[in-house]
């Protein structure tokens, strides 16, 4: 009947949801079931923190318009030309990511870089670097984006908890990603056949220089927000009004699922801080293991969910900042971005989907172990 043949079809969409936003369902049935005990009432407001989804909000439109202009691309094309082998190639791809992490976030770093990666080393011919090649892309684009407050999710809505100074952040973050830098570069060199010369085509693509002047001038306003120069809201406004009448189809394209996820998440927790028992019991086990905890709770939730349940348990936010950002490394899953990657290279090659994983996992855990010792060197 026709009744069930509906029934099934939203069933499927209803599946296909939950697979495609997993941790935003479960943000929702967490906080759903949290709702049980203490029900909906203007509380719920004091526990979204809106400063922080405005300015994320506002870098997710900025970034997906420049993305649009191409402004990307042309970066990318002129360092490109400079290519002459294979380690070259890699090293530019590579610390691409590193790089522009820091400033455009590791989402967009891996949407951007991954597939111009598969593309390039299609177009040269070097499809046997494609595994090596995109892991290390996404361990740089994990741990490069550590250094700054806007590198990812997690280290914004952290950095506007703590009360840090953007100096302190930096600081704080600047020897992992010393170290990070170091690693990539020693793991380019291990790559086979590195001096081969190569001979890279390249296609222009279409770049709209005046609209990326528009969005490079939004995002030094929000640079000032995050320094705390400007309130966050005169970005919203800004970045709302230009972007509507420049190139309106932006604002409805950027990932909201990221938005609710957080919203999801603030409910719970503002929810289980009321709850005596709980607090006493997550406090004892985060408190003075902020980085242990941090890394092992994002290997099954990731990173960005895992810094959102742990804040509201300790007062030492350095020690979650380093936890949750070293628990990017590790599962597929301990960074949501990881999956970006893993999405790309199985829609272009999906034949080596498997080796890739198995390569990624390795890494990831040699890196993480890497830089779990030297945090203990430092501590």
């Amino acid at each position: 009947s026709n009744t069930d043949e509906n029934g099934n079809t939203l069933m499927k969409k209803v599946i296909a949801f939950i697979a495609q936003e997993t941790v935003l369902t479960v943000a929702w049935i967490l906080a759903i079931i949290s709702m049980f005990f203490f029900h909906p009432s203007t509380d719920y407001i004091e526990y979204i923190d809106v400063k922080s989804l405005g300015i994320l909000w506002s870098l997710m439109v900025i970034m997906a318009g420049l993305k649009e202009t191409g402004f990307f691309d042309k970066i990318g094309e002129k360092l490109l030309k400079r290519a002459k082998t294979g380690h070259q190639l890699a090293l530019i791809l590579i610390f691409l990511c590193f790089f522009s992490s820091m400033f455009i976030t590791n989402d967009v770093a891996l949407i951007t870089f991954v597939p111009f990666a598969i593309f390039m080393l299609d177009a040269c011919d070097r499809e046997d670097l494609l595994i090596p090649v995109i892991t290390f892309q996404t361990i740089a684009a994990n741990l490069g984006s550590m250094l700054t407050p806007i590198g990812n999710p997690q280290n914004l809505y952290l950095y506007g908890l703590s009360g840090m100074s953007i100096d302190d952040f930096i600081a704080l973050m600047l020897p992992y990603s010393a170290l990070t830098a170091v690693l990539l570069l020693i793991s380019s060199f291990l790559l086979k056949d590195r001096k081969h010369p190569l001979k890279v085509r390249l296609n222009p693509h279409s770049f709209n220089k005046r609209q990326s002047v528009v969005y490079g001038i939004l995002f030094l306003i929000a640079l000032l927000v995050v320094c705390r120069l400007i309130p966050f809201y005169y970005l919203v406004y800004a970045v709302l009004a230009v972007v509507f009448f420049m190139d309106k189809k932006i604002l409805i394209e950027i990932d909201y699922a990221l938005l609710f996820t957080f919203v999801g998440f603030f409910i719970f927790t503002g929810n289980l801080g009321r709850l005596p028992s709980v607090v006493a019991v997550l406090t004892n086990l985060v408190n003075g293991h902020e980085v242990l905890a941090g890394v092992l709770s994002s290997q099954f939730i990731s990173n960005v969910p895992a810094a959102l349940l742990l804040s509201g348990f300790t007062e030492n936010l350095k020690g979650l900042i380093i936890g949750v950002n070293f628990g990017g490394l590790g599962t597929l899953i301990a960074s949501m971005a990881s999956l970006i990657s893993f999405k790309s290279l199985a829609h272009a090659k999906n034949h080596i989907k498997g080796r890739y994983f198995i390569y990624f996992t390795i890494a990831n855990v040699i890196y993480l172990a890497i830089l779990w010792g030297f945090y203990l060197i430092l501590s």
